[in-house]
């Protein structure tokens, strides 16, 4: 077979997805995505933006026989037959889609005269990964490791971007801001996200995830504690900056990372108070903690924290982030010295002084005892 099509809103493009597009490689010289722009299904992305999306997820597997078309204002099989595909492939995953899949390929083939269908069926671990699937993880603590797991890269990278965007724009209130204020916190988006800060290659555990992570964790806690808005801006303000800069030795005559990232937010000229966020973010520092006294300084440290009592699958994927982010040292020396830092925080957790808020407390500190021990017992 030369051409065979595969279509979909795709919005976002998921691992069940690609398999389907995969087995249409192994049938034809050539798959052809027709990618639905119905504005009725009001997708996350933009058309063009999912065509983006899927071309680069291929690309990610080494696909190059991959092209992928927007259909306007046509029925899918119509098109498809256009480009010169006489056939579709679709997924079942359940008996209802073969049904519901029957149907519209009689359609397509009876009434619109379009291309026929091939259906396929995915293998079990498959079986359930839907757009819709995918969409419904979005929300609670952790919702971003999740759907790691059943998306490609770079619809994940996408996701998760605009997902901070949006949070990002309530944050700074971009409703009521002018444009000239708006242009000043895209600026500011575009860096924080970008390759110099938290979407940078090299930052394999203080990246977009653990952006994601603490943000969910502050959204939480305030639901569930009801603070002053006011005072979760400041942590959200402070959580966003408090990682931004994190190539800084720390040795004499230069700052340390905390400190970099504390001028950087004080540089930023995003708010009118800047005070408050720029002592958070120093609070992150081992070294100026204790000096620093502040309301929600217990608050900042915890969700920063929070990451050591979560689900055992999390935290071995944090441990092994971890130690790509100290690579340069050989194995003895990390082991060494991640030990150290282990049984410094476990210790903190034993005597009540690691998770300081109640909250975060009762979540998370006896699950970080056992995940720090065991991290331990591996070393």
């Amino acid at each position: 077979m030369k051409k065979i099509g595969f279509s979909g809103t795709l919005d976002p493009i998921t691992n069940g997805h690609m398999w389907v597009i995969n087995e249409a490689r192994s049938l034809a010289d050539e798959v052809v995505v027709f990618l639905s722009e119905n504005p009725a299904k009001k997708p996350r992305f933009t058309a063009e933006e999912r065509k983006s999306i899927i071309a680069l997820s291929c690309a990610e597997q080494g696909w190059d026989n991959v092209s992928v078309v927007i259909v306007r204002g046509d029925y899918t099989a119509r098109a498809a037959k256009k480009q010169g595909v006489e056939c579709l492939i679709r997924g079942i995953r359940t008996t209802a889609d073969f049904d519901y899949e029957n149907l519209i390929q009689q359609t397509n083939v009876d009434v619109l005269q379009g291309a026929k269908t091939v259906f396929v069926m995915p293998p079990r671990d498959l079986g359930s990964v839907s757009s819709s699937f995918v969409k419904a993880l979005e929300g609670p603590i952790g919702w971003n490791w999740i759907m790691k797991q059943f998306v490609p890269g770079p619809a994940y990278h996408a996701w998760v971007l605009g997902w901070l965007r949006r949070e990002w724009e309530t944050l700074w209130d971009y409703e009521h801001r002018d444009a000239t204020a708006i242009a000043h916190a895209d600026q500011w988006f575009v860096q924080l996200t970008g390759a110099t800060a938290y979407g940078g290659p090299a930052r394999h555990y203080h990246n977009l995830d653990h952006l994601v992570h603490g943000l969910c964790e502050i959204r939480v806690w305030a639901a569930n504690t009801r603070p002053d808005p006011a005072d979760v801006d400041i942590v959200k303000q402070a959580f966003w900056f408090h990682d931004a800069e994190y190539g800084h030795s720390g040795e004499p005559g230069t700052l340390s990372n905390e400190e970099a990232s504390a001028q950087l937010w004080l540089g930023s000229h995003l708010g009118q108070e800047m005070a408050d966020a720029a002592e958070l973010i120093r609070a992150t520092d081992h070294f100026q903690e204790a000096a620093i006294t502040h309301r929600l300084k217990d608050i900042l440290l915890c969700v920063d924290l929070a990451i050591l009592g979560q689900d055992d699958e999390v935290y071995q994927n944090y441990a092994r982030a971890i130690r790509q982010e100290y690579i340069h040292l050989p194995d003895v020396k990390y082991r060494e010295q991640r030990r150290g830092a282990l049984l410094h925080l476990c210790r903190k957790a034993q005597g009540g002084q690691l998770f300081r808020d109640a909250y975060f407390a009762e979540q998370y500190n006896q699950r970080a005892i056992d995940n720090m021990q065991r991290e331990m017992a591996q070393l």
